[in-house]
């Protein structure tokens, strides 16, 4: 895993919110009461550590929030331009490239796709009640199964073939053009004697909580490409079937438009929340297995939606 060193920029309100390989968009607003009472919520819950993460080394949590509630959106965060190993969570940017693909008129959602070896890699399915068939080589199916697949019940078959249907060179390019620098997809879910030849050599793939949660900003307000991406994204996000890290965190009202993601140390989660007044984005990736950080995403999720709603209570009563 590549490390990167956080070099603050001149005009940087808070440490942490912007690198030389990071910046923080002129279009957030920043608040530091509220960029403290993360740092207190994730102190609290004991995510503040330095976590072992075996050959890895040690690595810090990844937190970035954006408030929707006000007339402006307000980011705050913890180590949000650290970057970190995504696990599934970077399914989504693969998916942002091909809908990317299909509005530009490359090919239909409806095209047929024959999944080949080695790309077949899964053997149990993610998600246990999801009866959809494991993909198997020689299997024909459209692109939009295979995207359906990739982001609700985050299958790694489906993401190898549409990883080589994109193209990780337009992925990434696309991602670039995104302004998310240093965020990159470089590996299928493959073994590395599996990839493809130049891929098995590459450095792990990457991204940080700001750009994760920029990218949910772009898909709320429908600016992830074109209007029609975002908002198939958005369709494809609020079916997702994994409710076991932020969601047991949230009231039964609330939508949660979400990508997950878990291997070995690694555990995230990354979403859009909107019960119809509260509205946030939260991305958070933390290095602790799933089993033992489970009980602490439950209560960062509460904490955080708690912080979102007392925030919007006091902008409503200061209107009145």
């Amino acid at each position: 895993m590549i490390k990167f060193t956080a070099i603050l920029t001149a005009g940087c309100l808070f440490t942490g919110l912007a690198t030389a390989q990071t910046f923080v968009p002129a279009y957030y607003q920043q608040d530091k009461k509220f960029n403290d009472s993360l740092k207190d919520i994730i102190r609290q819950t004991g995510l503040d550590s330095t976590f072992n993460v075996g050959e890895d080394g040690t690595e810090q949590i990844s937190l970035a929030v954006i408030d929707l509630t006000g007339n402006k959106p307000v980011l705050g965060g913890v180590n949000s331009d650290n970057f970190i190993y995504p696990a599934s969570v970077y399914k989504m940017y693969v998916a942002m490239e091909i809908l990317k693909q299909v509005s530009n008129g490359k090919y239909s959602l409806f095209e047929p796709h024959i999944v080949k070896a080695p790309n077949d890699v899964d053997k149990s399915s993610e998600i246990s009640f999801d009866p959809r068939p494991l993909l198997k080589s020689g299997d024909t199916v459209t692109v939009n199964y295979l995207l359906d697949l990739m982001i609700t019940r985050s299958d790694n078959s489906a993401a190898n073939c549409l990883i080589d249907i994109a193209g990780r060179v337009s992925i990434n390019k696309t991602m670039r053009e995104n302004n998310w620098k240093g965020s990159e997809v470089t590996r299928k879910f493959l073994k590395r004697k599996l990839e493809d030849p130049g891929y098995d050599t590459v450095k792990s793939t990457a991204t940080c909580a700001l750009h994760a949660a920029d990218f949910m900003y772009k898909v709320y307000t429908h600016q992830l490409i074109t209007p029609w991406v975002s908002m198939q994204m958005s369709a494809l996000l609020g079916r997702q079937l994994d409710t076991t890290k932020l969601s047991p965190g949230l009231p039964n009202k609330a939508m949660f438009y979400h990508k997950t993601g878990w291997w070995s140390f690694y555990t995230h989660d990354v979403g859009i929340v909107d019960d119809g007044q509260i509205k946030y984005i939260i991305a958070l990736f933390t290095p602790v297995r799933e089993e033992k950080v489970r009980p602490q995403l439950k209560e960062v999720s509460e904490r955080i939606y708690n912080l979102i709603k007392s925030r919007h209570s006091a902008t409503s009563s200061s209107n009145r």
